[in-house]
This record gives C-alpha cells, structure tokens and sequence, in this order.
C-alpha cells in the first residue's frame, strides 16, 4: 500500500472518530448526573468502557469503509455500500445529542433502532464485496446490538 493510500485509510479513520468525538462534544455523556440519577439495568457496564469500546469500533469500521471504498467507487454495489455507510454514521452520530443532550429516551431508542436496521443492511452490502470488511463491523453491530437492549431497559425503567 503507497503513500496515498495510508492517508485514505487514516482519513476514513478519522472520519469514523470525529462521530464520536462530536458526539461527546454535543452535551452530556455517561458521566453526568443526570444519566447518573437514571435507573439503569443491573448490566449496564460502567461509564468508562464506553470509550475504549468506540475507539476501536470507529476505527474498524474506517478500516472496512476504505477496504469497500477501494473496489471502486465507480462500482453501483460500492456506492450503494458506501451509501448505506454514511446513513448509519449519521444515525450513529444522531443517537448521543438525542440521548444525553435531549434526554429523549424513547426517540433515542427509535434513532437506535434505525440504526440497527440500517447497519445489518450494510453488514450484508460489505459482506458481498468484502468478507474482511464484512467481518470489521461485525463487532460495531454486536455492540449496537447491546445499546439497543440498554437504551430500550433505561427508557422503561424511567417511564
């Protein structure tokens, strides 16, 4: 891999890790008390997993968006691919200021949900062109997976 090609991939990197880092700038996070003050199920991890957990994650998906990328954009399976990427980031930098900032949690569980949908969508999409990429947002979607289920027990345990 040339020069030109380390910098796409550090910049669809990096690209992953500003949602995240937006989203922990758009208001409050695990740490504040008012999520502190929430009834939460006896599962919920403690605050500081979340980090580590999503730098890795943004970092693979980066890694799998460029390895889909690089098949040719010019390719209709790529773009549809890469489509559906970009909609699950969105969703996926929507559902933070959603949750924490507008302590919406039931429309946080919604956004969540969507994002479910979408991102096994594109699971499949990357999976068709790319085993290897298929497999880097395999961990993303388990992880989502796990966030549905808390948000879903946080919304019903403080309704």
């Amino acid at each position: 891999m040339g020069a030109r090609s380390w910098l796409q991939l550090a910049g669809f990197i990096l690209l992953c890790q500003c949602v995240g880092i937006l989203g922990a700038m758009s208001g409050e996070t695990g740490n504040s008390l008012w999520y502190q003050a929430l009834n939460k199920p006896t599962f919920n991890p403690p605050s500081w997993v979340f980090a580590p957990a999503w730098i890795t994650l943004y970092t693979m998906m980066g890694i799998a968006a460029f390895r889909i990328w690089r098949l040719g954009f010019d390719l209709g399976p790529v773009r549809g691919a890469l489509g559906l990427f970009a909609i699950q980031l969105i969703l996926n930098g929507a559902w933070t200021p959603v949750f924490f900032g507008a302590r919406q949690l039931l429309l946080a569980l919604l956004v969540i949900l969507a994002l479910v949908v979408v991102l096994s969508a594109t699971l499949r999409a990357f999976w068709r062109l790319d085993r290897i990429a298929g497999w880097l947002l395999a961990p993303y979607l388990a992880w989502v997976s796990f966030a549905t289920l808390l948000n879903a027990s946080i919304w019903w345990l403080n309704t």
